[in-house]
């Protein structure tokens, strides 16, 4: 209502229908904004997933890795073992890096041994594994962990679980074009193939579980990097 020359006039107002028309647009531009926003956050809770997926694996064969560069060297008495089965159906496997020093005695110790090993998750329904890792010797301190002070007598030997959920676990030895599931020379491989896994299980026609090759991750860690690699020439044919 407003003033004109002493005399009051009701100015148009907005009719009923008019209102509802512009709850009903308001109404559709609102929930058009919510299905954008709720597609854009599944998408996006889908690309974290993958990645999260992804970076696991790869996290774990890094740490494997750098334990294998730290301990072995071509001068030092080193050794590894590796040893593959199966538990409750899925492919379990178990590596140990040991290297010895002689003491004032020229006896052979144990100065450093770090083991990989995986098993079987009694604790859970899951169906799946856990992944332990174990350091042990004379040299106390463990570089794997930051800011590690040297362990006390009671934590040596002691198996540390590193992650769970795992579905496949695999560490081979490269021997030509196959793979060697047990290795207990006292000489050393010229690499590693560490294989993980943590995607759902099929059961195979024998009986065991296995996972789709695509949800594999696959790495082969050398085991001497600095070593002189003999080059075979093929000679030129005519």
């Amino acid at each position: 209502m407003k003033e004109y020359f002493n005399k009051y006039r009701f100015s148009p107002g907005f009719s009923l229908a008019e209102l509802l028309a512009a709850l009903t647009i308001g109404s559709m531009i609102l929930v058009a904004v919510l299905g954008i926003y709720s597609r854009a956050e599944h998408s996006a809770a889908a690309v974290t997933r993958k990645l999260d997926n992804s970076r696991m694996p790869r996290e774990i064969l890094q740490r494997i890795a750098e334990d294998l560069d730290r301990i072995l060297s071509s001068d030092s008495n080193t050794k590894i073992t590796v040893d593959n089965k199966f538990e409750q159906g899925l492919p379990t496997a178990k590596m140990t890096i040991q290297k010895t020093i002689q003491d004032s005695k020229d006896k052979e110790v144990t100065f450093e041994e770090i083991t990989w090993q995986s098993s079987f998750d009694y604790e859970t329904d899951a169906n799946s594994l856990v992944l332990y890792r174990s350091h042990s010797g004379i040299g106390l301190e463990d570089k794997m962990l930051e800011d590690y002070p040297l362990k006390e007598k009671w934590e040596r030997e002691l198996f540390v679980p590193v992650c769970t959920g795992i579905t496949f676990f695999r560490i081979q030895v490269p021997s030509g074009e196959d793979y060697l599931d047990k290795w207990t020379s006292n000489s050393l491989p010229r690499g590693i193939v560490v294989t993980i896994s943590f995607a759902e299980p099929y059961k195979t026609l024998d009986g065991t579980l296995d996972v789709p090759e695509a949800e594999k991750t696959v790495r082969t860690i050398a085991i001497d990097r600095t070593r002189k690699i003999q080059f075979k020439f093929k000679p030129k044919e005519d």
